[in-house]
């Protein structure tokens, strides 16, 4: 009965001991806590931050992108009309032995 005693009261003081020491660390326990509070909640602003950044940037780059493009067109030169090309037919070559019309020769006369 003596051991049983003595066994008791190594389990009481042992329980004593455990509950005296939670008491000295439940401060650091609940600010470790409100810290750990306070560190997800400003992780969540700056998530929030970063996604409307990304947000932005994504907006601007488009705007660039326009700008780029009408910058581009603006510079390049625009595209010439397509001509139709003159045809021209050949002048008949004066056969062997036959004099030029009067009207040819006229034109060829004056200067």
């Amino acid at each position: 009965m003596h051991s049983v005693r003595n066994i008791l009261g190594i389990v009481t003081l042992a329980a004593l001991t455990t509950l005296a020491a939670c008491d000295e660390s439940k401060p650091a326990l609940d600010k470790a806590t409100a810290d750990l509070a306070a560190m997800t909640a400003e992780r969540d602003g700056l998530k929030a931050q970063l996604a409307t950044a990304k947000s932005q940037v994504q907006t601007l780059q488009a705007q660039v992108n326009d700008l780029q493009a009408k910058l581009a067109a603006a510079a390049a030169p625009p595209p010439a009309p397509a001509a139709a090309p003159e045809e021209k037919k050949p002048e008949p070559a004066a056969k062997k032995g036959k004099k030029p019309a009067k009207a040819e020769a006229k034109a060829a006369a004056a200067p």
